[in-house]
Formats: structure tokens, C-alpha cells, sequence
């Protein structure tokens, strides 16, 4: 089965990423077979950057999509990345830049779509 996770919101300041993560995660843990696609677009964009260091007992997105990353796909949308002057340099590794057309695939493709 096809999964495909499009997460919109910042990394932090609301919890709608963390909780997309959480459940893309939770299903590459339960359903091996799963395949998991995760598309950040607008401020989610800012989740992939890499040297994210928040405080013991936080959560921390950048190690949740790494490892995502390990079974599934990290996509970035490549015009927010441009509208927020993020580079790929400053990715984390195994996240990349991407296309509103592979998106439409990944789209089409799915059998499942779920939007956080």
C-alpha cells in the first residue's frame, strides 16, 4: 500500500507535523510492507533542515523524518523552498528537493493521502 503524507506546518510552534510524523512512523512500524511518502510544502519545508537541536525531552523532527527516511521518502516542495531561501545544502541527508508534477504522481499513485 501506497502512503502519501503532504505535512504544510512549521516544524515547531504547532504540533501538526510532529503528528503527521507520528503516525507515518507508527504505520512503517506496524505495516511493513507500507510505502511511505512524506511531502513537505510551505513552512514544512523548515522540518528537513539538518542541526536541528531542540531540549532533552522535546521532540525532534529532524531525527522523526530521518526516520521515516530509513523505509520511506522525504519530498520537499522546491518553490517554498525558493520562497523561504532554503537551499538543499542545508537538508538533511536523504531529503530532496521536488516538483509540484511528482507530487501529482505521488497524488495519483497513492492509495491513500493524508494531509497534516
Amino acid at each position: 500500500m501506497k502512503i502519501l503524507f503532504i505535512l504544510n506546518d512549521p516544524p515547531y510552534g504547532t504540533e501538526r507535523s510532529y503528528n503527521g510524523l507520528r503516525l507515518a512512523m507508527n504505520i512503517q512500524k506496524l505495516e511493513e510492507e507500507a510505502e511511505v511518502t512524506v511531502f513537505l510544502m510551505a513552512d514544512a519545508v523548515f522540518c528537513a533542515k539538518q542541526g536541528q537541536n531542540t531540549p532533552n525531552g522535546y521532540y525532534n523532527i529532524e531525527r522523526m523524518l530521518k526516520g521515516v527516511r530509513r523505509k520511506g521518502e522525504v519530498l520537499l516542495c522546491g518553490t517554498c523552498m525558493d520562497a523561504r531561501g532554503l537551499k538543499a545544502e542545508e537538508l538533511m541527508e536523504g531529503a530532496r528537493r521536488s516538483t509540484m508534477d511528482e507530487l501529482t504522481t505521488l497524488t495519483l499513485d497513492a492509495d491513500k493521502v493524508l494531509v497534516f
